[in-house]
């Protein structure tokens, strides 16, 4: 390896990391914030030591069969590496990682400002009140349902939903939740908060879903026609995740047809563009996938990527290595 390994970034980052970043690799910046192409980023990725994309990045087994065979570390700007063909990268020797942790407790923030806003109807309200719509006040004027006293469903009790969890506890919420696997008891107690093995049987009693869980085959469209089918009326949707989790046609007509009273969601099936059926419902808050969109977390980002880049510099283990199923962690020599 070269003494400054050659960096490729894919979107602009935060002007403290890139100027970071260039004074410690020789890095090529990405001149403007539009997304590349699969051409531009088989382009880019052909000729580079570390490959630094984001969530918009398509890496697929076709990008990355151009990947310079010098290419030793693909250094993913997010958590979520759902959009890394991480097993073909694995079997060409290339280390993925990703930057975990950093955005737990921005995008848990967004989360509970979803649940607050979407029952009370506040996004509707200030686009009428802008509307010239708001007349003054009046007893049945713009009701909505109350948060506290309600039950919350986390699906996928990780770093994020345990955030969510103490989030929603000082609100007054009963936190339930589904996993794959049930938390340590200790947890769940400090948590206040109660397992559901059968995912329909929580969706029956909650007034309030909240995603938490990665995207993978298993869980594409989880939340279908059948499950939204079992919620109450009187419940909310929230997707702070991944959009392919939900299928939003399903959602559209669920919300329409009275089944659920509503949706916040960040997160979309074919981002950028939500369900066409969904933006017309005044009962459903769109949110431009800004659940870790705060100075911090970018920074806290930016930080975890040099990390794993110059723990590759130093031939040692990447702290943040995220592997394909049943792979096991070797540490290079």
């Amino acid at each position: 390896m070269k003494s400054k390994p050659k960096v490729v970034v894919t979107r602009r980052l935060p002007v403290e990391v890139e100027s970071r970043m260039s004074d410690m690799f020789d890095t090529v910046l990405r001149s403007d914030d539009t997304p590349m192409s699969q051409e531009e980023l088989a382009a880019a990725i052909a000729d580079c030591d570390v490959f630094v994309p984001t969530v918009t990045d398509r890496i697929d087994a076709a990008v990355l069969s151009h990947a310079s065979p010098g290419l030793r570390l693909i250094a993913n700007f997010g958590a979520g590496t759902n959009h890394i063909d991480v097993s073909t990268a694995h079997a060409k020797g290339i280390t993925v990682t990703n930057t975990p942790g950093v955005l737990t407790e921005d995008t848990a923030d967004l989360t509970m400002a979803l649940i607050l806003a979407v029952p009370r109807r506040l996004v509707e309200g200030d686009r009428r009140l802008r509307a010239g719509e708001f007349t003054g006040w009046g007893p049945t004027h713009m009701l909505g349902h109350r948060v506290r006293g309600g039950k919350l469903g986390i699906l996928g009790m990780g770093r994020i939903g345990q955030a969510l969890a103490r989030r929603a506890t000082a609100f007054g919420l009963d936190v339930h939740y589904h996993n794959r696997r049930r938390i340590p008891k200790g947890i769940e107690e400090t948590l206040g908060a109660t397992w559901h093995e059968d995912l329909d049987a929580m969706l029956s009693e909650v007034n309030f879903l909240s995603i938490h869980c990665p995207a993978t085959p298993s869980t594409y469209h989880l939340i279908n026609e059948s499950r939204l089918s079992k919620m109450r009326p009187d419940s909310y949707v929230i997707n702070t995740a991944r959009g392919e989790i939900i299928d939003e046609a399903a959602l559209a007509v669920a919300i329409k047809a009275g089944t659920i009273s509503g949706a916040g969601l960040d997160v979309y099936e074919h981002e950028p563009q939500p369900h066409a059926d969904l933006l017309d419902l005044p009962n459903v808050i769109l949110a431009p996938h800004i659940g870790s969109a705060t100075h911090e977390s970018r920074r806290e980002m930016g930080e975890l990527v040099l990390i794993n880049i110059r723990a590759m510099m130093d031939h040692h283990a990447a702290p943040n290595r995220v592997l394909p199923p049943g792979a096991s962690f070797q540490i290079a020599s």
